[in-house]
Parts: structure tokens; sequence; C-alpha cells
């Protein structure tokens, strides 16, 4: 326990990162109502350069503090960025390794909100499945925590990993996000089709919203709304745009 306290402290105190970031926004669309549902924040370099490009920067002495900056960072460009009238969420990533204790570790994120007027609820914590993970029980308990204050919780990058089965009957997130691999050439493929069927009956039972992510072509977009999904993240609507909110075509 004591080992814990010392590393959430030191994600509050101490110098500054070494580099600086921004954030790029790309959006998630509801095809049913024909607006966007999000937008997922993505760590961009202040010349645009890759996540990989910053994230080759952070160390293991510097990833708790690296995690807090880029919470931060996204919901205060969301507070400046989304309409204020509206329910459109932010989405963050967050290293599931890099939470030691979740309530102290999201008092950061809880103030940043208040104090920029962001509503904690259109707020998402969405974490990779194909992350490794050193405790899936203290993942189930920040999946608790974060869901007992009120914020959306998703598994990133659904199919992609091994865990993901083992992660879905552990703790059910509110939402799973299809990764990418499984809608490529779905059109044109009866296996992924049958499993992205399988997804769905899966996630209806366990009362869970799916999101596909990747999306691309018009085909692919048909197949997957036949499938029963409504919410879609690709290129096929918009790039991601740094510092500012992309414009979105919602192809029907």
């Amino acid at each position: 326990m004591a080992d814990v306290k010392n590393r959430c402290r030191g994600c509050q105190t101490g110098g500054p990162l070494p580099f600086d970031f921004t954030m790029a926004f790309h959006p998630i669309v509801d095809i049913g109502r024909g607006a966007v549902w999000g937008y997922e924040a993505l760590v961009r370099g202040l010349e645009g350069q890759s996540a990989g490009f910053i994230l080759d920067q952070v160390d293991d002495d510097r990833q708790y503090r690296f995690d807090q900056a880029c919470r931060v960072k996204a919901i205060e460009m969301a507070g400046r960025l989304f309409p204020r009238d509206g329910d459109t969420r932010l989405s963050i990533n967050f290293m599931p390794n890099a939470v030691y204790e979740p309530s102290a570790c999201i008092r950061t994120s809880l103030e940043t909100a208040r104090c920029v007027g962001f509503d904690t609820r259109r707020i998402m914590f969405e974490f990779a499945e194909n992350e490794r993970m050193t405790d899936t029980g203290h993942v189930a308990r920040i999946v608790a925590e974060y869901r007992r204050l009120g914020f959306v919780t998703a598994i990133d990058d659904f199919g992609a990993g091994h865990a993901g089965l083992n992660l879905l009957a552990g703790f059910q997130p509110d939402i799973i996000k299809i990764d990418m691999e499984l809608i490529r050439g779905i059109a044109g493929s009866a296996a992924r089709r049958a499993i992205v069927s399988g997804i769905m009956v899966m996630a209806r039972a366990l009362d869970v919203t799916v999101i596909a992510e990747g999306i691309e072509t018009p085909e692919e977009l048909s197949v997957l709304r036949e499938a029963g999904i409504e919410l879609f993240q690709g290129y096929l609507f918009a790039r991601p745009a740094v510092a500012r909110l992309p414009e979105v075509t919602l192809a029907a």
C-alpha cells in the first residue's frame, strides 16, 4: 500500500515532462441519428507527429505522469472545442498499468473537468485489449470506480489481443470497439461477418454498446449496419484533425 501511495504521489509532483504534445480529434458517428456521437482524443506532436513519435519519448519513469498529462490536455481542449450545450462525448485512452489507485489517480481529471465546465458524464475512458494486463483484478477495480463516478468505459481494439473474452467476462464495460483488422475486407469475408455477428449477440446479452472502428469504405459500413451496429469511427467519415474538430461526412 505504501508503494501505491508513493507512486500516486509521483503522478502529482515533480517536474514537467521534457516534451510537449497536443491532441488530434477523431469523430465517432451515430449513423442512425445522423450526428457526431463523440470524439476520440489522440496524442500528437506539436508539428503533427504521430502518437508513436511521442510515446517513444515516454520511459517507464514517466508513463504515470504522461497518462495524467494526456487526460488533462484532452479535457482542457474538449472544454474549448466541444459544443457547450450538447452531449458530445470525449473518448480518452488510458494505460491501466499507470493507474495505481483509481480513486486517487482520477482526481486530476475530475478537477480539470470542473475547471473547464465539462460534464464528466460525457467522458469515456477506453483501454486496449492488447495492452499487457499485469493484474486484471486491478483493471476491474478501475472500471468499477470509473463507472461509479459516472464515466463511460470501453474496451478498445476488441478482437485484436488474446484477452478480449476474458476481459468481457470479468467486467462488462459500457462499450466495446471492434478492432479494425476484423472490419477490413468484411464485405467479402463470410468468416469476418460471422465473427462480428457473434460479437453482436454477446453485446446484446450483456447490454454492451458496440462501436466499429476503422471504417474506410461504404461497403464496410453497409455490412456492419446490417449486423445492427449504429456507432462508427473511421476515415470514411473524417481523418483526425490536430487541435481542432474535423469536418465530418455523415455517409449514409
